[in-house]
């Protein structure tokens, strides 16, 4: 098969080109984003590879259909980019990835909890300067703070073990309950409003559906604790960037990554 992938950088050559060695399909690499401008350059090929920022829309699906690419290759589990409806009526078939180590996403949520937290990046610079002064760098106790879970999956279970870890008590929040969740021990299920004001720390671990589209806006900002820390490792469109912006100015929102 010929497969254009869309969107990539030397690592991601790397493991396909690895992953295709005992098999015989054709790769073609390709540096821009997928779009509608871009569509063309899978003329050709029987499918299309991309990321979570290329773009599957409407007019980009029939596009690549016209091109004669029958499917649509995710290297990703997050899917709002693509145009489902569009790609069935196109004769599109589009697959995803379903798993990738949830590990990895949610140890990266608990470094941006101590990075931000320890000041970590700004000591670090001030070290190199030769400035060892702790004006500004002091962090708070994790232990016995209150950490809101916002969509408790296998990342956002994950990243709820690891701050039961730190002696952390635990809100949950999500569509779908899951009971292995309030099993952690110090956990507990609440209403958004009841985590958003309750908690020291607010991390996002939901995907972008139009339900979760701006979950963080200005009117749950309000509802936040002053000085709150934010963390979204999920999709950037889970928080209007521009509420969050005033929400820092304001100091709401003391920490964000």
């Amino acid at each position: 098969m010929k497969i254009a992938v869309f969107n990539t950088r030397k690592y991601d050559r790397q493991f396909l080109d690895r992953a295709n060695a005992k098999r015989d399909h054709e790769l073609i690499y390709l540096e821009p984003r997928l779009d509608a401008t871009t569509a063309t350059l899978a003329t050709g090929a029987t499918a299309a590879c991309i990321f979570v920022n290329d773009s599957a829309d409407a007019h980009t699906l029939k596009l690549l259909a016209s091109e004669g690419v029958q499917y649509l290759l995710l290297r990703c589990t997050g899917f709002n980019q693509v145009d489902l409806k569009v790609a069935e009526e196109v004769g599109i078939r589009v697959a995803r990835v379903t798993n990738y180590s949830p590990y990895s996403v949610a140890e990266h949520a608990v470094g941006l909890v101590l990075m931000l937290n320890r000041k970590l990046h700004r000591a670090f610079n001030r070290v190199r300067d030769d400035n060892f002064a702790l004006d500004g760098l002091m962090g708070f106790d994790l232990h016995g703070r209150t950490v809101g879970v916002i969509g408790t999956g296998k990342i956002g279970m994950i990243f709820a073990q690891i701050m039961h870890g730190f002696g952390c008590q635990l809100l949950g929040y999500d569509a779908y309950p899951n009971s292995a969740f309030e099993a952690i021990g110090a956990a507990r299920y609440v209403e958004l409003f009841e985590l958003l004001e309750n908690s020291d720390i607010i991390s996002l671990h939901c995907p972008l559906l139009p339900s979760t589209e701006h979950i963080i806006n200005t009117n749950a900002i309000d509802q936040m604790k002053p000085g709150v820390m934010l963390i979204n490792t999920s999709r950037g469109k889970l928080v209007d960037t521009k509420a969050v912006i005033e929400g820092i100015k304001s100091g709401k929102i003391g920490y964000f990554r």
